[in-house]
């Protein structure tokens, strides 16, 4: 009989803790109703204390999913786990995750405590928690960094008081791969009681290792792996959902079984791509463009005799149709529907219209329209409603001449121009933006990445932007790149405190 593995995604709280990646309820209901269908076990929603927005999406992820477990983060501070409750009040299955650090790194410089008043902290807390919900999980800050005689000590204490799943994070990156599985081991033969909870696995990519961190951790004992689409995540990101359960599609000798449903790993990854403005790396596992790509002669020719000789994963399996549908100016509603859908994305007939005449301007600029471009033009759509909207660009630059840059802005109905000269046509054209809106802004962050290939390229503009001691993150897409850099400081500035 098989063992079974649960998935707890994260990707709708520690991956949306990357910078300029933050959603707003309505996509992050998104996210979640498609990581229903994937099959995850349990979707951790949010840290409801941490913002009203945070708080508002726990409850409509509550609202939104029938069947996986929905938790809520806290510190073991009994005001958190009161919110995280409240928020949690719809959800059909409840979880509060709940812990503390414990390495002596945090007990010393993060709480300035001793070992002793973190355990009784940690104790308290899951006690706390229990009054409200049966789920209970309990983690060690910075376990990676722990010693496992303390570790264990902590940990049998919270199972004592309640605690269903106790995660191990690897906080920092830190440890290597077998360091990682023994001390999950440590935990399994040390812990009186640790078969009354489920050990989690909780691993970052600060070296590279979040995986194998991870999967050495279910080798040797942990029956719950936490995870994000993408690998997105704090810092270098944590382990990658896809990664994990194509491992264990590929290795079924192990006998550990997932409830996801492997097809729906690429719709989900570009979804999530998509809505977070994060491309994916093309050398990225498992959903890469380039992970079932073949350049090398003799690979080229080892695939078309027989195609297991390189691959060992069929694209099918994660939901890659290998047989796509070419887009072109001279495609249908239907074909551009499908594509949509491959990519995660359902759209109604009225919203297929709009996104339909976008993409048949965008169509004539380009030979062909690939993916990343029809999930750029779905969401371009949520520019319609900004106060600030770009009306029109003109820019003059070449080799031995001064960049002249003219502009036109819609500002909530009312028509404005100006006109700039710059080093260069970007600085030219956001030096025109300037003049009409009157602000100190600097620009902290100006990132250019093509998002298909060719001299017809659409490319991604990110852009990060500080005005009155806050940082705000914008992006813009478009074919031509000054205009998608203008675009992005537009969306920086749309999103600016009131």
């Amino acid at each position: 009989m098989s063992d079974r593995l649960y998935i707890f995604d994260t990707t709708l709280r520690d991956g949306e803790q990357v910078p300029g990646c933050q959603l707003n309820t309505v996509e992050k209901i998104q996210v979640a109703k498609q990581l229903e269908q994937l099959g995850v076990d349990v979707i951790e929603a949010g840290f409801p204390i941490s913002s009203p927005g945070d708080f508002n999406s726990v409850i409509e992820i509550s609202k939104a999913v029938t069947w996986p477990t929905i938790c809520a983060l806290t510190r073991a501070v009994q005001k958190d786990i009161d919110v995280a409750y409240d928020a949690l009040k719809y959800a059909k299955r409840k979880r509060i995750h709940t812990g503390i650090g414990t390495s002596d790194s945090h007990i010393k410089y993060k709480f300035n405590s001793t070992r002793e008043e973190i355990i009784e902290r940690a104790v308290a807390a899951v006690k706390y928690a229990k009054k409200y919900v049966e789920d209970v999980e309990f983690y060690a800050e910075d376990a990676g960094r722990t010693d496992n005689e303390y570790l264990a000590r902590v940990i049998e204490a919270v199972i004592k008081a309640g605690a269903t799943v106790v995660n191990i994070p690897d906080t920092t990156g830190y440890c290597l791969p077998q360091e990682y599985g023994e001390k999950i081991k440590y935990l399994v033969e040390h812990v009186d009681g640790i078969d009354k909870a489920i050990i989690s696995t909780h691993c970052h990519n600060d070296l590279g290792m979040a995986t194998a961190n991870t999967f050495s951790g279910v080798i040797n004992g942990a029956r719950q792996v936490e995870v994000t689409i993408n690998g997105i995540g704090e810092r270098a990101g944590n382990t990658s959902l896809e990664e994990i359960a194509m491992i264990l599609k590929c290795h079924k000798h192990l006998n550990i079984d997932t409830n996801i449903n492997t097809t729906k790993i690429y719709p989900i990854s570009r979804m999530v791509s998509s809505l977070m403005n994060m491309p994916v790396q093309p050398n990225k596992a498992i959903v890469g463009r380039n992970a079932f790509a073949h350049s090398s002669g003799i690979h080229q020719d080892g695939v078309l005799k027989n195609v297991k000789t390189y691959e060992i994963i069929d694209p099918k399996d994660i939901g890659l149709d290998d047989n796509s549908i070419v887009l072109t100016a001279r495609s249908g509603r239907a074909a551009l529907k499908h594509r949509l859908n491959v990519n995660g994305i359902e759209v109604s007939d009225e919203k297929l219209d709009k996104i339909y005449e976008k993409f048949l301007k965008l169509a004539d600029q380009k030979k062909e329209v690939g993916d990343a471009d029809i999930l750029m033009l779905a969401g371009a759509d949520t520019a319609e409603a900004h106060a600030v909207k770009l009306d029109f660009l003109q820019v003059t630059t070449g080799m031995g001449v001064k960049s002249v840059a003219s502009i036109g802005l819609d500002i909530s109905g009312q028509k404005f121009e100006a006109a700039s000269t710059g080093n260069g046509p970007v600085d030219a054209a956001i030096k025109a933006l300037k003049k009409i809106i009157m602000k100190q802004m600097t620009l902290k962050e100006f990132t250019i990445q093509a998002i298909s290939k060719g001299s017809d390229d659409v490319g991604k503009v990110h852009m990060q932007v500080e005005y009155d001691g806050s940082m705000y993150y914008g992006f813009g897409a478009n074919t031509d790149i000054v205009t998608a850099s203008v675009e992005a400081y537009i969306d920086c500035i749309n999103k600016f405190k009131k």
